[in-house]
């Protein structure tokens, strides 16, 4: 009797599962039963986050951390918005943002200085797509960790506004933006990840020499997010035509001062602030 050996299946990401999965369908399930409660774990955030300060490149340890320190009521919020009439037509219009955001040559058409230009600028300055976070975040995400249903649409979008937030509020993708876009987030996606990190990097920057209001500027960034609203729940379809200052103006997005005011302590001072860690070694 012969007998065959069973060949492992493939690694297969959270998104290339994705991608058969119609998320505009109306008889999608609006939460499957077997999701895990949300949890704090702190002794494994502390354990990763210990790895993450001494490999501050190791990206792989940051999604741990927001696994140990979740948003615990995202469920709640969830199903709230889901159960809105409101949510089911923009999951009609919107069921990938990644496919939405990625189509440059579509943005383009809209109107020269809107929302849609600005982005696409921004994405093509800084060679990313939207699509590219999604592989980002999957990398050290188990591939079982999936669920055909609303809630996981939800949870995309979550993901897929990060840039957007990055270019409404006018933090860039440099150290401290970094640090403030973390709490604009925590404010609109209340996971303790958000905050803890985003002041742990704060408290990396502070060591710099020049020295700059780097914690008001974190805190003005969470209070910011909190005077906006979910940008989850909005219809970014209808937000990419206007101009960018007018969608600034409708979820009530001020241009951050204390962020702003930094940036120009270290320009003063001879210091590009997308290359803080340069001057230090100089000095060293």
């Amino acid at each position: 009797m012969n007998m065959m050996t069973a060949q492992p299946e493939p690694a297969v990401l959270p998104s290339q599962r994705q991608a058969h999965v119609d998320f505009a369908a109306p008889d999608l399930p609006v939460m499957l039963p077997g999701r895990p409660d949300m949890r704090y774990d702190l002794p494994k955030a502390w354990r990763h986050f210990k790895l993450l300060v001494k490999d501050k490149e190791d990206t792989s340890q940051v999604t741990p951390i927001f696994e140990a320190l979740p948003w615990r009521g995202v469920y709640d919020a969830a199903l709230a918005f889901l159960k809105t009439e409101r949510a089911q037509e923009i999951r009609r219009k919107e069921p990938s943002l990644v496919k939405i955001l990625d189509d440059h040559e579509s943005l383009r058409k809209l109107p020269t200085g809107s929302l849609a230009h600005v982005y696409c600028d921004f994405m093509e300055r800084e060679g990313l797509s939207a699509h590219g976070l999604v592989d980002e975040l999957d990398k050290n995400r188990p591939a079982n960790m999936y669920w055909e249903d609303q809630v996981t649409w939800y949870f995309n979008r979550m993901r897929d506004t990060h840039d957007l937030m990055h270019i409404l509020s006018g933090f860039g993708r440099d150290a401290l933006g970094e640090q403030c876009v973390l709490a604009f987030t925590y404010s609109q996606q209340p996971s303790p990840a958000h905050l803890f990190l985003g002041y742990a990097g704060g408290l990396e920057i502070r060591k710099h020499p020049v020295k700059v209001p780097v914690f008001r500027a974190v805190r003005e960034a969470q209070k910011m997010g909190k005077a906006c609203p979910r940008l989850v729940e909005m219809a970014i379809t209808e937000l990419l035509p206007l101009p960018i200052d007018e969608v600034r103006r409708r979820l009530n997005i001020k241009a951050p001062s204390y962020y702003n005011q930094a940036h120009a302590m270290w320009r003063a001072a001879g210091i590009d602030p997308y290359d803080l860690m340069a001057p230090v070694a100089k000095a060293a």
